[in-house]
């Protein structure tokens, strides 16, 4: 990404037309994270322009489920794709009808599956066991279930950073188990949409994704014939990356846009009733989002210096290296007050933690910065508040603001 690209007044980086520093004083205090409405709306934008319009774009509320940016995202996408019953209970308040929102994960509870089951929502089977829950809730409820299956492909989402398909899995049930799963299914009268196949998330290769798509089609298509099935809906979940690193660019848009539009005609003869789903999370919000903290020390040990700043992997445990990366790469960095400044220095960005974990950032080049300094994270509206332990040595929890 181009953080040359952004505003800066004065020499401070420029949010939503504010400066950083106007935001503490809104806050009255720092660490905090800033949301902005605009990016994301031209993402779904740019999304709607290019994508044909027979593609449904899905939330999924796992990236960011704050109140308010549901609200927000909810006029704009044509449903949510939920992880638990309590990601569920954030989306009630919206206008989206049942049949709009589905609910997926490996582990889903009885209880969560009954609250599926009466709020008469799509659920993403994933195990034999689930089948079976469900049968007993149809017959204990008399609620017939909503139900896809998600499938474990026998490939994967190549260059993704991580792999949610292909091999042994938690993920959906085997594509070589699908038909016995389908055989239950409508044994026990459940009410079958289709499939759901996702196979890897935080992909910038154009290529792979367009393959996976074209695999994913083929494999719900081949079922279809075995199975004799007329499918209802095929989500082809998302894996849409954005560049995080250095030397990574935007995905290209276009050939994907290009072969989803191939498949919608395809599919108007071999699979005339599907309605095709794309389910985006990251890809949606997480360039909208900035994180702030600020310098609170600034200390040499042994020759390297360490700017010690009030956030930490408490709140934006992906910016630390912790959540997924193999190898550790610094989030884009800049000091929020100092964007013009010229003069560098190497320097590690350590974290409040009592642990060798909190660490933004090791032997980096930045503007030389001084305590109450603030240290800016790009890309931070996707796994950032909620995917971080808070609770951790109880430090106070991170703000959040929607702009």
């Amino acid at each position: 990404m181009n953080i040359s690209a952004y505003d800066s007044k004065d020499g401070e980086l420029v949010w939503v037309g504010k400066k950083i520093s106007d935001f503490h004083r809104l806050f009255n205090r720092t660490p905090f994270y800033l949301y902005d409405r605009i990016k994301i709306q031209n993402r779904i934008r740019k999304l709607r322009d290019q994508f044909p319009k027979e593609i449904k774009l899905h939330y999924a509320v796992k990236a960011n489920p704050k109140k308010e940016l549901i609200e927000f995202l909810s006029p704009l996408v044509d449903g949510f794709d939920v992880a638990s019953a309590g990601e569920l209970n954030t989306i009630r308040h919206t206008r989206k009808s049942a049949d709009e929102i589905s609910i997926a994960g490996p582990a889903k509870s009885v209880e969560e599956l009954i609250d599926a089951v009466k709020s008469e929502i799509l659920i993403s089977i994933e195990s034999f066991r689930e089948i079976e829950e469900l049968k007993f809730i149809w017959t204990k409820f008399g609620k017939r279930p909503k139900v896809i299956v998600r499938i474990n492909p026998n490939f994967e989402l190549k260059g993704s950073g991580m792999k949610m398909g292909g091999g042994s899995k938690p993920f959906g049930i085997d594509s070589e188990m699908v038909p016995a799963a389908i055989k239950n299914i409508f044994k026990y009268d459940l009410d079958f949409f289709g499939f759901h196949i996702y196979s890897g998330s935080q992909n910038l290769k154009h290529v792979s994704i367009v393959q996976a798509q074209k695999n994913s089609y083929q494999l719900a298509y081949e079922l279809c014939k075995t199975c004799k099935l007329d499918i209802r809906v095929l989500n082809l979940g998302g894996g849409f990356g954005i560049p995080y690193f250095k030397g990574e660019s935007d995905l290209d848009l276009g050939p994907i846009a290009q072969n989803l539009l191939n498949l919608v005609e395809t599919a108007r003869s071999e699979m005339p009733k599907t309605k095709f789903i794309i389910e985006l999370g990251r890809y949606l919000v997480g360039e909208s989002g900035i994180y702030v903290c600020q310098v609170v020390d600034k200390k040499i040990s042994r020759g390297k210096t360490f700017l010690l700043v009030n956030g930490g992997l408490h709140h934006h445990l992906a910016a630390t290296g912790n959540l997924g990366q193999v190898i550790r790469r610094s989030y884009p960095i800049v000091i929020g007050n100092k964007i013009n400044e010229t003069i560098l220095e190497e320097v590690s960005l350590a974290g409040p933690l009592c642990t060798p974990l909190d660490t933004f950032s090791d032997n980096i080049l930045l503007p030389k910065a001084e305590i109450g300094d603030y240290l800016v994270l790009f890309q931070s509206g996707a796994y950032g508040a909620t995917a971080s332990p808070q609770d951790f040595l109880s430090h106070p929890r991170v703000l959040e603001g929607l702009f």
